[in-house]
């Protein structure tokens, strides 16, 4: 889920400070598993400040009509980031990494890993982004009385135990992949409460699994001979600030091979992106939101109150601290749009004027902004997975027109750039619908580096002011290492006061507003994309 063109985040050299807290092991890392990207973040405890960051790329495969990930690629990523962040810091500081205050693991959402008792995964990782699981989910949603999405845990859990598949009765554990990562460094089974509430609904009193569902499934799913109740197979659940366990000797091995780093680290919980995302943008307070896009898009609202419906578009999760969130999740962000600037960049290569990758978005996104409010008339599905929001259980992506269009570079850009925001649209109608206010959204994710461009068109989707900060391209590694550095702060404060008064303080942040003529545009855009969906669907069907 984390943006394809999200750079590196920036890095605060202030050399000798940072050479000290480094030596004194009084810097937290994050490391965030995204779909495209595996990011490590390493922050100076006393500012959040970036002193280092690391990176390695990777991309899911569809395999046996299954989205997945190798467990390979897992931990090669994994250390081929946490060794790019080693590297960046012996190149700053002329230090080695041996010691950190504390450690957080991050990764995408949902999905499913099984594991048997001997800690082995029984059948390939499959992500959130697989929507095999609409039986399931519709069972599930019927018997809970609140909407199960086609990608949570609990949906693919249940799938495998309708289609009876072999590998059920053996099962032990069921887990996130950062619930994952971070079981294999530290031993510890256990999720933060954002993550867990991705594998099951959590109850908004105890902050644990909501053990009148529990007691549900257990009961509809006895003739099945399970052998055991769910809540056994699922992670225990912590909140923000909670000890999570610390890095094992075989855990230490693992990140680093080198053998450098030590064992005995603290680890906060694990966390998914989308709870690395709000504490990105400092967005976990009632009547605050914030909008990631990258591979997916969606959007988080804290509630102030429970919704009066139960509805299809929206998930009902947490923050990392346990407050009620109104999620809006999209399976397809802007991977398309970076397949159209791809092509543009080879284009500009095939002239014999090559342009890097950040010039031809910046070139792409300002045209954009010349375009009609409305984009001429064309439309831009961006569907390369299933969309539930859209009622498709794959994707197709289609760009169309018709024979009257204005087919202009300007609106062939600003159709892509709104068929990014598009079924996010949708689903934020219905909570609109729900009478839930939004005072402000907070953007993140690197499509927002070309400034004011994607800010300003997700302000006229949402009809909603659309605050971006310092952080916006940094993400959900430098979330979970905030909420790593948190640690040593709980017992002072709770999570919205840390942010407020220790991390975003001093932050800058530009607010854009919406536009009349841009929120018009688009809603004409969306009315035709509603429309259009039909094609999308008959694309699927044929193709």
């Amino acid at each position: 889920m984390n943006s394809t063109t999200s750079p590196d985040a920036p890095v605060v050299d202030f050399t000798s400070s940072v050479r000290d807290a480094i030596l004194a092991g009084r810097a937290s890392l994050g490391i965030e598993l995204g779909s495209t990207r595996i990011k490590a973040c390493l922050i100076a405890d006393d500012t959040a400040a970036v002193v280092a960051v690391g990176s390695h790329e990777w991309e899911n495969k569809l395999e046996d009509r299954m989205w997945t990930y190798a467990l390979d690629d897992v931990w090669g990523g994994t250390q081929a980031a946490y060794a790019d962040l080693v590297a960046d810091v012996r190149r700053r500081y002329d230090l080695p990494l041996e010691n950190l205050d504390a450690i957080g693991i991050s990764a995408m959402m949902h999905g499913y890993l099984a594991i048997d008792g001997e800690g082995d995964l029984l059948v390939p990782f499959r992500t959130w982004r697989n929507t095999n699981t609409e039986r399931a989910a519709s069972e599930l949603t019927e018997l809970f009385g609140a909407n199960i999405p086609l990608r949570w845990s609990v949906a693919h859990w249940h799938q495998a135990v309708i289609d009876e598949e072999p590998h059920v009765p053996s099962v032990s554990f069921l887990t996130t992949l950062a619930g994952y990562v971070h079981w294999k460094l530290t031993g510890r089974k256990v999720l933060g409460v954002g993550d867990a509430s991705g594998m099951f609904p959590i109850d908004a009193q105890t902050l644990g699994y909501d053990t009148e569902l529990l007691r549900r499934y257990d009961e509809a799913t006895a003739d099945r001979a399970l052998g055991r109740p769910l809540v056994e197979l699922l992670p225990d659940v912590l909140v923000a600030g909670t000890p999570a366990g610390t890095l094992t000797v075989e855990g230490a091995a693992l990140l680093d091979p080198t053998g450098t780093l030590r064992p005995g680290i603290p680890f906060c919980p694990p966390e998914g992106d989308a709870g690395t995302g709000m504490v990105a943008t400092n967005a976990v307070a009632p009547r605050t939101g914030n909008v990631s896009a990258g591979t997916s898009i969606f959007a988080m609202v804290v509630l102030e109150r429970p919704l009066t419906e139960v509805h299809h578009e929206l998930d009902l999760v947490t923050t990392p601290a346990g407050d009620p969130v109104a999620m809006v999740h999209c399976n397809n962000g802007a991977s398309e749009l970076a397949a159209w600037a791809g092509m543009f960049a080879r284009f500009s290569a095939a002239a014999g004027t090559p342009i890097d990758d950040d010039a031809v978005f910046d070139i792409l996104f300002r045209e954009a902004t010349a375009g009609e409010p409305d984009a001429g008339g064309l439309l831009a599905y961006n569907h390369l997975a299933g969309e539930p929001i859209a009622g498709l259980v794959e994707g197709r992506p289609l760009f169309v027109r018709t024979p009257d269009s204005s087919f202009t570079l300007a609106n062939v850009m600003r159709a892509q750039l709104y068929g990014v925001f598009a079924t996010l649209a949708l689903g934020m109608r219905v909570l609109a619908g729900e009478g839930v206010g939004i005072e402000l959204m907070f953007a993140h994710g690197g499509m927002f580096r070309t400034t004011g461009v994607a800010q300003r068109f997700l302000a006229s989707a949402l009809d909603a002011p659309v605050a971006v900060g310092e952080t916006a391209s940094e993400g959900g590694a430098w979330g979970i290492a905030v909420l790593a550095s948190y640690l040593s702060h709980a017992a002072d404060l709770d999570l919205a006061a840390y942010l407020d008064e220790r991390i975003f303080a001093d932050a800058a942040i530009d607010v854009v507003s919406p536009d009349p003529a841009d929120v018009a545009g688009f809603a004409t855009y969306l009315a035709r994309y509603h429309a259009g969906l039909a094609v999308e669907a008959a694309a699927v069907e044929a193709l």
